[in-house]
């Protein structure tokens, strides 16, 4: 008896310690990936990197690709759709300028992996996802983190949440043909907007609301899953 226990309790040491050492990996190579890939490409603010630093990307990933949670590549989340690199997650995020009060609205929920940098960042993010398994998936997860700043909608982006508008910022995280008029209506006077348009080419734009009108500058190219309308009804969680 007293050898099954202290048996059982060697392999749950090992257990433990195995985890625990997994852990320690993943956060050194969560530290290179800010350093590395993020910071010395040009990202310098300190919020956005610290945010980059504090959310387990590899949570947001299949259990098969954790390995490359924190390289520099989109990886396959299912149902077709991908998660970003992680440069782009932070480049698009530093672009918005965010302020601690902000209110974000987020199309493309995907994993949840960008949802949860902006949580980090604002007081309150809205996010949408048209593929429905994919915004299940993603409240839990977010939910489970401790993300109660964080509300999912399986809905179609291109008519945004108009019931939460207007919005500090809007991020994108799928391509459309063309900027949609509903997310442009959504946005606050001086709110800016990121979002890559265009069909096979395509240019990742950083779009600021002026009273006059819209002022446009182009970041940098890029290559996301395109942007669908649907047509199932909302369902707020």
């Amino acid at each position: 008896m007293i050898f099954t226990v202290i048996f059982i309790l060697f392999f749950t040491t090992i257990s433990t310690n195995a985890c625990s050492a997994k852990g320690a990996d993943m956060k050194e190579q969560r530290r290179d990936m800010v350093k590395y890939q993020i910071h010395r490409r040009g990202v310098s603010d300190k919020r956005v990197l610290d945010a980059m630093l504090a959310v387990e990307r590899h949570l947001f990933v299949p259990e098969g690709s954790q390995d490359l949670a924190y390289t520099d590549q989109p990886l396959p989340i299912g149902l077709g759709q991908t998660i970003s690199q992680p440069y782009v997650v932070a480049a698009m995020t530093a672009a918005l300028d965010l302020k601690p009060a902000d209110k974000v609205l987020e199309i493309g929920t995907g994993s949840g992996y960008q949802a949860a940098i902006l949580g980090e960042l604002v007081q309150t993010v809205y996010t949408m996802e048209i593929v429905k398994p994919l915004a299940d998936r993603a409240r839990l997860l977010l939910d489970r983190l401790g993300y109660g700043n964080i509300f999912v909608l399986h809905g179609d982006g291109y008519k945004g949440w108009p019931e939460k508008a207007p919005f500090d910022a809007i991020i994108v995280t799928a391509a459309p043909p063309e900027v949609p008029s509903a997310l442009i209506e959504q946005l606050k006077v001086g709110g800016r907007m990121v979002i890559p348009v265009g069909t096979g080419f395509q240019s990742l734009l950083l779009l600021t609301k002026t009273p006059s009108g819209l002022k446009q500058e182009t970041l940098f190219p890029v290559r996301f899953v395109p942007m669908v309308p649907g047509n199932d009804s909302p369902q707020t969680f």
